[in-house]
């Protein structure tokens, strides 16, 4: 992005480019914040390099800056767009459209705004569900897509509630909690550090695997931006209308290229392994002594499976 319009405009302060902890050096010279207005929400997108356009999509509990030590080297092969999806880091914070077609339609709609018909996607956690909706419903706009370190409610029977196996038990047993009505918010709300803390830890290779500047980064973003920590618990309540549309997209296995990422020490086989079913193009990369959060844990060995993948 170069210049602004009434649907384009620059963005500043807290969670943009201009006030973010330990950015690479260079990266304000190359990205822009920018709050893109599509007609039905106001989503922050950072934007800089050029070539094919590929969407960076985080997970939950983060925002665009999780992919901070990737974004300057790939924007020498492409223009690098990293969204705040609705309802985290500083896009709005609409009270629904938290289910996984509305969430692919806010992506559409972001891209189709800045003038991209045609585009590359790679999605981490929640953005694995958002990126294989809009491969699901509209794959002739995805060139390709990696999607890493999520699987999808409604395509894979459900784990079990009381699992055998502790860490199945460990990693997953925030699905229910973030499900829950109104209760969790006020159980985490001024406790923020204790619940986001955990969650880092126990699902990161080690306790400080994610690094604690960020860590403290994200979780200031859920206390102090209102309705950050409220729509993070959406996106899990939203799970009821998601997976039926799921459901209905994997009716049909989807053509799209795609690369399937994850942490050894976390997902390893299973995002490959559903991805499987739903798309007939899988490769996959499973990066060993890496937890949930690759980008953030391994960052040179993702970059490199990533553009391998997406220059070819």
């Amino acid at each position: 992005m170069t210049s602004a319009s009434k649907h384009i405009v620059p963005l500043s302060g807290f969670g943009s480019v201009t006030d973010v902890p330990r950015l690479p050096e260079g990266f304000t010279e190359t990205f822009t914040s920018w709050r893109v207005d599509t007609g039905k929400i106001r989503l922050h997108a950072v934007i800089g390099g050029s070539g094919e356009p590929l969407l960076l999509h985080c997970g939950w509990p983060q925002s665009w800056f999780a992919w901070r030590y990737l974004m300057l080297p790939l924007s020498r092969h492409f223009t690098v767009i990293a969204v705040d999806p609705r309802g985290l880091g500083i896009s709005d914070k609409p009270a629904d459209g938290f289910d996984v077609d509305t969430l692919a339609d806010d992506m559409f709609n972001l891209m189709d705004v800045l003038g991209h018909q045609r585009f590359a996607v790679a999605g981490h956690d929640i953005g694995v569900m958002v990126g294989y909706a809009m491969a699901a419903a509209r794959p002739e706009r995805i060139t390709r897509m990696a999607l890493g370190e999520g699987t999808i409610p409604g395509a894979s029977p459900s784990p079990e509630l009381v699992p055998d196996e502790r860490w199945i038990s460990d990693f997953l047993w925030h699905f229910n909690f973030n499900r829950a009505l109104d209760v969790n918010e006020r159980l985490v709300e001024g406790r923020e550090d204790i619940y986001f803390n955990y969650q880092f830890a126990s699902k990161a290779a080690s306790e400080d695997a994610v690094p604690k500047y960020a860590r403290d980064f994200y979780i200031e973003m859920l206390r102090r931006v209102p309705g950050t920590l409220k729509a993070s618990f959406d996106y899990y309540r939203a799970i009821d209308d998601t997976i039926p549309q799921v459901r209905r997209h994997a009716e049909k296995k989807h053509d799209v290229p795609m690369l399937a990422f994850s942490g050894a020490l976390a997902c390893g086989p299973m995002v490959e392994n559903e991805q499987r079913t739903l798309a007939t193009n899988v490769e996959s990369l499973i990066i060993p002594d890496c937890g949930h959060f690759p980008a953030e844990e391994k960052p040179e060995a993702l970059l490199a499976g990533l553009l391998e993948f997406f220059t070819k």
